[in-house]
């Protein structure tokens, strides 16, 4: 029998590699930085928030273990948004360090990078990790299929009321990145969670690639300990915690260089016969 190979590699060498030494140094030198914004996100809750090209932004832990659901868009063009199936083929069901969240099609490019994850869980003796594409954002849709009631609290709703300032809509909600979350599949390849390991002070800091509109929920399901469906489901709200949002600009001098990628530079014609 072959064994597996992974699909996405790049035949040129630098398709998805990143400058590591460039990025350690913005990680060393965020708190040197100038602040931006700071805010508390409550538990249970949502909210939006712009990172401007070569900012760097801190999702922080600030009481205890917290599940957060992460989108993003191009702050100009909705339209061009987080694509975290691509995302998950180019790296792994897990990012960490180093990688990188990708944009939906035509556009397709690195929206941010990630420089700094505290947590940094690796892979465990279940074949689970930290920071979450393997799954999406709980919604009331799938609430109300599994119990038959109304909730209007779950993530994608939560998301929802995040971007409505931004004139944005539940169709611009889309698959998310699940912060601080722990998950993998079963021998039979069903999906699990398992508790977050976060503590408080740890930390997942990403530099903004292009400009942003980013937005999380502070997942209702809390740090995920507790089992809100099933036949014996209980009150996760004790689990529940806000996390902290932390925006900096980082030093100039460390930018040199550096600029943000234009979209994908493919013609978008797709073999098709156009008028001349």
């Amino acid at each position: 029998m072959a064994r597996p190979r992974v699909i996405y590699e790049s035949r040129t060498g630098d398709g998805i590699g990143v400058d590591q030494e460039f990025y350690d140094r913005l990680a060393d030198h965020t708190k040197m930085g100038q602040p931006v914004d700071q805010f508390i996100v409550p538990s249970r809750s949502g909210k939006a928030w712009p990172v401007q090209a070569g900012q760097i932004c801190r999702i922080v832990v600030v009481e205890g273990p917290q599940v957060a659901d992460f989108n993003a868009w191009n702050l100009h063009n909705p339209r061009e948004r987080f694509w975290a199936a691509r995302t998950k083929q180019l790296y792994r069901a897990h990012v960490t360090t180093y990688d990188r969240l990708w944009s939906c099609l035509p556009y397709f490019r690195p929206m941010l990078t990630i420089v700094n994850d505290t947590v940094n869980y690796g892979i465990d003796e279940d074949g689970a990790g930290c920071h979450d594409l393997l799954g999406t954002r709980c919604d009331p849709y799938v609430h109300k299929l599994l119990t038959g009631e109304d909730f209007d609290y779950c993530c994608h709703s939560n998301l929802v009321r995040a971007v409505a300032p931004y004139r944005l809509s539940e169709s611009d909600v889309h698959d998310v990145l699940n912060i601080f979350q722990v998950t993998g599949l079963t021998e039979d390849h069903r999906y699990f969670v398992k508790p977050s390991p976060a503590k408080k002070g740890d930390f997942f800091e990403f530099f903004a690639e292009i400009d942003l509109l980013c937005a999380i929920s502070t997942c209702p399901q809390g740090d995920l300990s507790v089992a809100a469906w099933g036949p014996n489901p209980a009150d996760p709200s004790s689990t529940c915690r806000p996390l902290g949002v932390e925006v900096y600009h980082p030093p100039l001098e460390l930018l040199e260089g550096w600029e943000p990628r234009p979209p994908a530079d493919y013609s978008g014609v797709h073999g098709l016969q156009l008028p001349s």
